[in-house]
């Protein structure tokens, strides 16, 4: 017997697109975590890149965890101890990564402000040298600091009786 009737024996193409699906479905949830992250530069083709693998997500995750259930399924009964741990971790990573994929984990990861506290110009704690985002409407106005923006990146306000949505 050669080494590929061997491998087939043993179940390696059964196994190698388990492996496949496992890293196609935990990179669809992982490669636009590490690509979108705060205080951090993202390149236009890294930032396209990763908004297109995260629309993808939900179902290529899906798909990957169906792949994985069914290959598992079919490779536990032949499998000894330690392809069976193997097993049941990719599993649980794949599981994990096809539920994650349905959240906005970046809202936890740009901490959204729930309501904008504002004091006076004479009352501000700001430094001199201190860069702010300006908005005037009418006779309202508002300052974002930028180190604030920075953190939080979005800002819902109602300046003038118009809703804005500040970003930086």
């Amino acid at each position: 017997m050669n080494r590929l009737d061997q491998s087939r024996d043993r179940g390696g193409l059964p196994w190698l697109i388990f492996l496949v699906s496992a890293v196609a479905g935990i990179a669809l949830f992982f490669i636009p975590a590490f690509i979108i992250q705060p205080f951090r530069h993202q390149s236009p083709r890294a930032l396209g890149l990763a908004m297109a693998l995260r629309h993808r997500a939900p179902w290529g995750t899906l798909a990957a965890a169906l792949v994985c259930i069914v290959l598992l399924l079919a490779l536990w009964s032949a499998a000894n101890r330690w392809r069976k741990i193997v097993l049941a971790l990719v599993m649980v990573m794949v599981t994990f990564c096809a539920v994650m994929a349905r959240l906005n984990y970046f809202e936890w990861m740009f901490h959204p402000v729930s309501s904008a506290q504002f004091e006076t110009a004479s009352a501000s704690k700001l430094d001199k040298s201190e860069m702010i985002l300006a908005v005037r409407y009418g006779d309202d106005a508002r300052a974002y600091p930028i180190r604030e923006m920075a953190y939080h990146h979005v800002l819902n306000d109602v300046v003038g009786s118009v809703p804005v949505a500040v970003t930086y």
